[in-house]
């Protein structure tokens, strides 16, 4: 007797996106503060530090409620949350924020070159990377999502090194979430008349919305 596999709940989708931006929210939260209220140079090292700390255990917590409420942890979840700890680690240790501020850019381009590099070889990566799949979509619709998101992150990649360059360290907090997650939403938003047309079910367009790769 087939079952029928059960469609994703809507609070399940808004728990991803909480595991995904929840602990980016902490970090600057944490930061905020922590932060001086006159320039200080020692007191701006210390808010980042308690800033960064407070990122590692809101990663992993994460990490572990997606496991308890989702059953599971994607590929790129793992990733990111292991580039979280270890260069927050390094951070930390030195006391230089450079650490966590090329987290994003080496997960972006990995992830970039990973799924290029998939789609070159006729794989959807994505797909596999996201442990996800949209009712209806194709295999060539998978392609296409994999190649624009890989083209995606790789542009994020050199926006963070060019902000990172251009702000100092709380301006770069902020990019994150009035720079790095509209354009996320809008690039997800835009995706989705290629996935109709490859067959996706016009059910699962909310979903696909929801279900972005993390970009924290």
């Amino acid at each position: 007797m087939n079952e029928t596999p059960p469609k994703k709940s809507a609070g399940s989708s808004w728990l991803n996106v909480a595991v995904d931006y929840g602990p980016l929210l902490v970090f600057l939260a944490v930061y905020r503060w922590n932060a001086p209220a006159e320039s200080n140079p020692f007191g701006e090292i210390n808010a980042i530090i308690y800033g960064t700390a407070a990122f590692m255990l809101a990663a992993i917590a994460a990490l572990a409620i997606s496991k308890w409420r989702l059953g599971k942890v994607s590929p790129m979840l793992w990733f990111s949350t292991a580039l979280i700890v270890g260069f927050g680690a390094l951070t930390i240790f030195f006391g230089d924020p450079v650490f966590v501020q090329l987290k994003p850019t080496i997960i972006y381009t990995v992830f970039g070159v990973a799924l290029l590099t998939g789609f070159f070889m006729g794989r959807p990566l994505l797909k596999i990377l996201l442990e996800a799949a949209f009712e209806g979509l194709s295999e060539e619709g998978w392609l296409k999502l994999s190649r624009n998101w890989g083209v995606f992150f790789l542009f994020l990649a050199v926006l963070n090194e060019v902000l990172r360059a251009q702000l100092d360290f709380e301006g770069w907090l902020w990019a994150k979430f009035w720079v790095f997650l509209p354009l996320s939403f809008i690039f997800t938003f835009a995706n989705i008349p290629m996935l109709l047309k490859h067959g996706l079910d016009v059910g699962q367009e909310e979903d696909v919305a929801k279900d972005e790769p993390p970009t924290a």
